[in-house]
């Protein structure tokens, strides 16, 4: 009985926090640049301090729960815009932004020129090049696949592409905005101008994914009230007997 209820209690939670990212990444389908978070799973094995755990243990106290999630760095298709400084990246690169926070990297490419000619963000944070801030003069702008911005014909600065190392743990703050310690500079991927990557997320498979979850929320639902009512029962059966 209360095998069955921990581990009603165990799904539950981690069905609910799956909604969570579930939810998430399906407001975010639109969103530029945006890579969808996927859950992990650990197990949890549920036993008395200093206990011996025995097979008997293992097979019916072992839950599964929701350890964390990770970030899926699949590409999302690129859309053509014809904007100049909208900037698509094909490749695993990311482009580097400095915020008040500090320095993040993005996929979101579609920048701006601030009054003074510093290349930005569309939520105003300064785009960097491997030297610092770009600041573009008047005139055409034409950037090459492998980043470099030039003005009427003249060299304005390179963008600053970085890729995550494969130890590197890229966490979201925000924004299409991502954070981590271990990065390196990007090798085979190439800026493709006018364009925008759409979110990887797929509507459709984040949507049945939803709808199943919801089902067996449902379920585990009912089966914790069934065990609340069964304890109830015997307990007022057992209770007189007192």
């Amino acid at each position: 009985m209360d095998s069955g209820l921990y581990a009603a209690c165990a799904g539950l939670k981690a069905r609910v926090q799956h909604l969570d990212l579930v939810g998430n990444n399906l407001a975010n389908v639109n969103t530029t640049g945006y890579r969808s978070q996927q859950p992990t799973f650990s197990s949890l094995l549920a036993m008395r301090s200093g206990a011996v755990p025995t097979q008997l243990n293992l097979a019916v106290n072992d839950f599964g729960v929701l350890q964390g999630s990770r970030i899926d760095l699949m590409p999302g298709n690129l859309e053509h815009t014809g904007n100049q400084l909208d900037l698509g990246i094909e490749g695993k690169a990311f482009f580097t932004v400095q915020t008040r926070s500090g320095v993040v990297y993005t996929r979101n490419g579609a920048f701006r020129t601030s009054p003074s000619g510093q290349l930005m963000t569309s939520e105003g944070d300064l785009v960097l090049g491997e030297q610092g801030p770009i600041t573009l003069p008047g005139g055409v702008v034409s950037i090459s696949p492998d980043g470099t911005i030039s003005v009427a014909g003249a060299v304005a600065g390179k963008l600053r592409l970085i890729e995550f190392s494969s130890e590197a743990q890229p966490r979201p703050v925000g924004n299409s905005y991502y954070s981590a310690e271990a990065v390196r500079p990007a090798t085979r991927s190439y800026v493709r101008e006018g364009m925008l990557e759409a979110s990887n997320v797929n509507a459709v498979n984040a949507t049945v994914s939803l709808i199943a979850l919801q089902r067996h929320a449902e379920m585990l639902q009912r089966a914790l009230s069934t065990f609340h009512n069964d304890f109830n029962r015997i307990a007022a059966a057992e209770l007189p007997r007192i």
